[in-house]
């Protein structure tokens, strides 16, 4: 007879695992972004970001955006007897989501209560955001770059302004008119087209009550809940702009047919879809033929929300790191007591920072658009800021995604939800070749921005030997318009890395700038990972700003 094995009630505990990151407070976690704001012109939001950075830290906000993207979206085509319905469906968790981002303003607080530093407040609030869901902020940054257009339009803002600066989420599907609040979405891509709209062929026809018929197919309509899209048409003039409501006037379901989601690989809590325009009934915003310029207005705002959208999916990447680490043993010592280890995160808290200072630093140049310096800055520091700070996004995610060994590759935590989302700002609103000649065609179009650009790293010339080097390399760069095109993305590179270092060179600890010139302006020494820091560098320094009481 075999003897029966003895019955074991437990086969093993679970030890040595951190528990998941939640109730801390995402703003005051944060020291270079509290002193970044303060720095550019907000500190008297201060205690208003103090309580967000509650919010957005707690366990109920966190569970609200992994239920958003763990519910995706449902199409819904039809009613049940037969009706086009071409409504969609969404989680509650979703509609907490951009309740919230409605009720603080983070799509148009500066200009329902605008003053100095209003820009840079509703920045921080959306980096801190972006740390937990980022579909949300889709339809958010689209009703904040709507807002600067649809003001120039007597028209349309008579009736919708009120409604965009509302803080009031109304998710029902009816028309604006009966609403208490609204949303703003945008159709300019087509699949022949891609960035280069100018290919476009959908059509626009005017009719005798001066609005007009649009007709053609969007290959890329995200968020299409919005209450109102702003598309280009070909017009007789030339590729215009204009403004099409998801109801018409009279009450009726406008002409907009969704076609099928996109399958994304990410930003799963938000609906991407492709949709057609079957005589939709819209009307011309700004001048027709003019299409470009007017969606280029829009797409500065939504370009800014690129580059700080991409700093808080580093920072929410950065501070699931540094929990990790402070709870997670190997080989006989905490992680975060590990040398290797402390190089790895220093690094990543070094990118991080630099990214919140050149993010907010531009928000500041949105707060002061009556400067003329101001807007010169604003108008090329845009694209910089977006291609550099969106490409170096995926690799600082993926390398914290690394922190947590297999764990962090198991679609259970946060980390795989944040590197899939990672590469997409670096796609939206125009891609990173696109950036960089948006980047040489503002230099060019307005020559006085190079030098106000001199003018801002200058203060911090005479305090770093690799900074004033690279200073005057980027200097000779932009000055010499042989093969500009071809070197566009070694100038952008260069624009944005001169004024990262020059904004923690005035205002970062000596040794967080001293550890930025070293590793990422000093000839020859920047490593191709992370974690590559010079021996000397005060390591602590730069993982205290990161993650305040660990070390």
């Amino acid at each position: 007879m075999i003897p029966t094995p003895p019955i074991l009630s437990v086969t093993h505990e679970v030890l040595n695992q951190a528990h998941a990151l939640e109730n801390y407070n995402a703003y005051l976690n944060n020291v270079p972004l509290q002193e970044a704001v303060a720095q550019q012109g907000a500190g008297w939001a201060q205690d208003w970001l103090i309580a967000r950075g509650a919010e957005t830290g707690s366990a109920e906000w966190i569970e609200h955006g992994r239920l958003a993207n763990a519910n995706p979206p449902q199409l819904r085509l039809f009613d049940r007897y037969g009706n086009r319905r071409d409504e969609v469906e969404f989680h509650p968790s979703w509609h907490e989501c951009l309740g919230w981002l409605k009720r603080h303003g983070c799509d148009t607080g500066p200009w329902a209560d605008p003053k100095p530093g209003a820009h840079v407040a509703r920045a921080a609030a959306y980096v801190m955001f972006a740390e937990i869901e980022d579909g949300s902020l889709c339809p958010t940054t689209m009703t904040y770059g709507a807002v600067p257009v649809l003001k120039h339009v007597p028209e349309i803002a008579r009736d919708w302004m009120p409604k965009l600066l509302s803080r009031d989420y109304d998710k029902r599907f009816i028309p604006a008119a009966q609403k208490t609040g609204v949303l703003i979405g945008m159709g300019l891509t087509e699949k022949q087209g891609g960035s280069d709209v100018r290919a476009n062929t959908t059509r626009a026809e005017r009719m005798d009550d001066g609005s007009w018929r649009i007709t053609g197919h969007k290959w890329f309509l995200s968020a299409p809940m919005c209450d109102a899209f702003l598309v280009t048409a070909q017009s007789p003039k030339g590729l215009s702009c204009f403004f099409v409501p998801r109801w018409t006037p009279d009450g009726r379901l406008n002409e907009l047919r969704i076609q099928r989601f996109k399958e994304k690989m990410g930003d799963r809590s938000n609906a991407g879809t492709e949709a057609e325009f079957w005589g939709s009934q819209g009307w011309l915003v700004g001048e027709e033929g003019r299409g470009i310029p007017t969606v280029l207005e829009m797409g500065v705002y939504t370009r800014l929300d690129c580059a700080i959208g991409s700093t808080g999916i580093m920072r929410g990447a950065l501070s699931q790191a540094m929990h990790h680490v402070g709870l997670r043993s190997a080989f006989g010592k905490l992680l975060r007591d590990q040398p290797l280890m402390i190089n790895t995160l220093a690094d990543l808290a070094l990118e991080t920072e630099a990214a919140t200072a050149l993010s907010m630093r531009l928000a500041r140049a949105f707060d002061a658009q009556e400067d003329e310096s101001e807007n010169l800055l604003r108008r090329l520091l845009t694209p910089v800021a977006k291609f550099w700070i969106c490409k170096r996004c995926p690799a600082m995610v993926a390398e914290a995604m690394e922190v947590h060994g297999g764990n962090g590759y198991v679609d259970e935590g946060p980390m795989p939800r944040l590197f899939k989302q990672s590469p997409l700002n670096s796609i939206w609103e125009g891609s990173g070749n696109v950036m960089c000649l948006d980047t040489l065609r503002a230099m060019g179009r307005h020559p006085k921005s190079v030098d106000v650009l001199a003018a801002e790293i200058a203060p911090a010339l005479g305090k770093n030997r690799a900074f004033d080097a690279f200073a005057a390399k980027l200097k000779d760069g932009l000055a010499n318009p042989q093969d500009i095109e071809t070197r566009g993305r070694e100038l952008t590179q260069g624009i944005a890395l001169a004024m990262q270092g020059a904004l923690l060179l005035r205002h970062a600890p000596a040794p967080v700038s001293e550890a930025f010139c070293a590793s990422r302006l000093a000839p020859n020494h920047w490593g191709a990972a992370f974690g590559t820091l010079a021996a000397t560098t005060d390591f602590r320094t730069l993982l205290d700003r990161a993650w305040p009481g660990q070390t």
